[in-house]
């Protein structure tokens, strides 16, 4: 099939860590936003196993909590790719474009077992001290955050130009829309708000704020739902 135009509406945005850049018709400052977030989780995650001290329970209590919420946004993530966007594309792209697509989905099945070990490690330390199980924390979630990098990279890099390829701004658009239906209980959309703003440069809040009908969920999330998660993060990455 052949593809679609590529000329861009705004400039690409490029966050830290991230790993290229798919110009075209289609604002992908959501995506790139999410996977900002779950990189600077991770490299959290990360530093808090190495500095907290097995014996702080109450803090690994918060680690717990965070944990759950940081898994949680990931897992719909990788559902709505994986029964949705992919899908949507496989129709509209060759074999070996299929084969990117292949590869997304097995990698979320990869991904999987690493996060499920992380989260065991963390209930462990959560209900007492136990020195060898935050060593092993520390191994596994370094193994969790370069396999998920090496994924959100390769999705960067060969998964998102298909969407510049090959769905036009009004399906994305609507794409995206469906997608948010339904995708969070409402106590969850309260928590994704300022989760995704978190140390989000001002660039990509300015540009998800110009979205249709999004200014007053981001001035939602930074003037009002803020503070309460602040102060979540400053009990869970206190070291």
């Amino acid at each position: 099939m052949a593809a679609m135009t590529t000329t861009p509406t705004t400039a690409p945005l490029l966050l830290p860590g991230q790993a290229a850049v798919a110009p075209g018709p289609n604002d992908l400052t959501t995506m790139y936003a999410m996977h900002h977030a779950f990189r600077r989780d991770l490299a959290a995650f990360a530093g808090a196993a190495q500095r907290t001290p097995a014996a702080d329970t109450a803090t690994w209590v918060a680690l717990r909590e965070r944990w759950a919420r940081f898994s949680t946004y990931l897992h719909h993530h990788h559902t709505i790719e994986d029964a949705h966007l992919w899908p949507l594309l496989l129709a509209r792209v060759d074999a070996a474009d299929r084969a990117v697509l292949a590869a997304m989905a097995a990698e979320h099945g990869e991904i999987d077992p690493l996060l499920d070990a992380c989260a065991a490690g963390i209930a462990t330390l959560a209900a007492g001290p136990d020195e060898d199980a935050r060593a092993g924390l520390e191994i596994r979630l370094v193994a969790a955050r370069q396999r998920l990098g090496e994924h959100l990279a390769h999705e960067e890099r060969d998964a998102l130009p298909l969407i510049q390829r090959h769905l036009g701004a009004a399906e994305w658009v609507a794409f995206e829309e469906r997608s948010a239906r339904g995708q969070f209980s409402l106590r969850e959309t309260l928590g994704v708000l300022p989760w995704v703003l978190h140390r989000l440069p001002a660039d990509a809040v300015r540009r998800l704020a110009a979205q249709p009908g999004a200014r007053p969920l981001i001035m939602l999330g930074r003037h009002v739902l803020r503070h309460s998660f602040e102060r979540r993060e400053r009990a869970a990455f206190r070291y």
